[in-house]
């Protein structure tokens, strides 16, 4: 299977032939011109992977050949063939989009090194393009982002029983989702019309709970100045989403198993009951068998919520969805805070991929937000695997020696030659770490690339 398909362009026909050869015996399908027009003919056309070009060339030179394709095929990466000496023109080609050089002499390894690493790039953007149109293509009322056998399966069910108007407990850990499963259930339901109204069982105090759901009366108790409206009323016709079921003191937990079974609520201070036309979606964390072994949570209740229930899967069980949540989530943010959006390296996709996220996808979000930031070295210990990770002497040794490097390209103004005499290095392996650190010229002089 091929690697790939290469145009390689060079005047000097003993060179195109000779690494013509090396790339088709490296695996690689390879289109050899002595001329930049007649490759850049070639190159338009589809399933051309990458361009390899010398600059110096009679007519038509490399980097009229680069600013054509540039205009007519910005995605195609090119690559440079320079001669020594000019680093400096090198440079101003990447400017102008340019993806990499190599400066003659070359070892041939390197030369695979380099286009390996251009293919892999290209892909990545590819594959991240078809990620978002996955996103982009979903329909509005569906947020349970995933291409899982398991996500689709949920999917499944939330379609399912969004049709039929019956209570449901979700189950799910912390940072599943589970308030974007109650409301994918509301939005694709017959009440989606009507008021979705969440409540955090675990958050409101055990004081304030009864007025907050089922309202109160003027005057029934301290601060009572007027009637007021309790959750369930507000949420008439709609859904109400208790999440935490699991915290709900279980001295309210009876009133809300009236409420299950009788649909009518009484404010606090009234005597008489409203009825209530509502649809209760309940969440907890586990499916409450211990809550209901410590005599926590009321076995009645739970049997009432749980006539139908979804259970979510975490993230770590479904760890291919884990690249389009990320690519979801860091396009979220960096349109939101009008950032360029950063391309998704491979290593850091692989870390992504093997880490348990003990947060599941609220702990990805935060990633994904903080690596649209240009955050993503501050990490959590909460995420992942729960341990905070310390940078490893491997790469503080090769940022310092990033550093070194574009600290002497800089006193030579860009001659790689004058600093790997500085460094006392052998060029061509100075020119494998300029490549490995992706070192690179900007206006405040060389840097690795951020």
């Amino acid at each position: 299977m091929s690697r790939g398909r290469i145009i390689v362009v060079d005047d000097d026909r003993d060179h195109l032939r000779a690494v013509s050869d090396w790339l088709a015996v490296s695996g690689f399908d390879v289109g050899s011109f002595e001329r930049a027009e007649e490759a850049y003919k070639a190159a338009l056309e589809d399933g051309v992977d990458i361009v390899l070009t010398d600059v110096r060339m009679p007519n038509i030179d490399g980097m009229t050949l680069l600013n054509s394709l540039q205009r007519q095929k910005p995605e195609l990466p090119v690559v440079l063939l320079t001669a020594h000496g000019d680093v400096s023109l090198a440079v101003a080609a990447m400017k102008r989009g340019a993806e990499d050089f190599i400066e003659k002499p070359y070892d041939a390894e390197r030369l695979i090194s380099v286009l390996n690493k251009a293919l892999e790039k290209t892909r990545m953007k590819e594959e991240i393009v078809r990620l978002q149109g996955l996103v982009a293509d979903a329909k509005p009322s569906e947020t349970l982002i995933g291409d899982s056998p398991s996500m689709q399966a949920l999917r499944q069910r939330v379609a399912a029983l969004a049709a039929v108007d019956i209570d449901v407990l979700i189950i799910g850990e912390t940072g599943t989702g589970k308030e974007l499963v109650a409301q994918a259930l509301h939005r694709q339901s017959s009440r989606a019309s009507a008021p979705f109204v969440a409540i955090n069982c675990g958050a409101l105090p055990e004081t304030l709970f009864e007025s907050e759901i089922f309202g109160h009366v003027k005057g029934a108790f301290t601060g009572a100045l007027a009637d007021r409206v309790g959750k369930f009323e507000f949420a008439e016709g709609g859904t109400i989403f208790l999440d935490e079921i699991e915290a709900m003191p279980l001295s309210l937990q009876a009133k809300i198993l009236r409420v299950l079974q009788e649909r009518v609520i009484e404010r606090l201070g009234e005597n008489r009951v409203r009825p209530v036309n509502v649809r209760i979606l309940a969440a907890a964390k586990s499916d409450l068998s211990a809550e209901i072994s410590a005599s926590r949570f009321r076995e009645d209740l739970f049997f009432r919520l749980a006539t139908v229930d979804i259970r979510i899967p975490p993230l770590r069980e479904r760890r291919e969805d884990i690249e389009v949540l990320f690519v979801h989530f860091a396009s979220l943010a960096a349109r939101r805070y009008g950032r360029s959006e950063r391309e998704l390296p491979p290593a850091l996709l692989a870390d992504l991929t093997s880490q348990d996220w003990k947060g599941n996808v609220r702990a990805l979000k935060a990633r994904a937000e903080r690596f649209a930031l240009g955050l993503d070295d501050l990490l959590d210990p909460s995420e992942g695997g729960g341990d905070a990770r310390a940078i490893s002497l491997p790469d503080q040794l090769a940022a310092y020696e990033a550093s070194v490097i574009a600290q002497a390209l800089n006193r030579r103004r860009g001659n790689t030659a004058q600093a790997a005499a500085d460094l006392k290095v052998p060029l061509r392996t100075l020119n494998e770490k300029i490549a490995r650190y992706s070192i690179r010229r900007s206006k405040r002089g060389y840097a690795t690339e951020e």
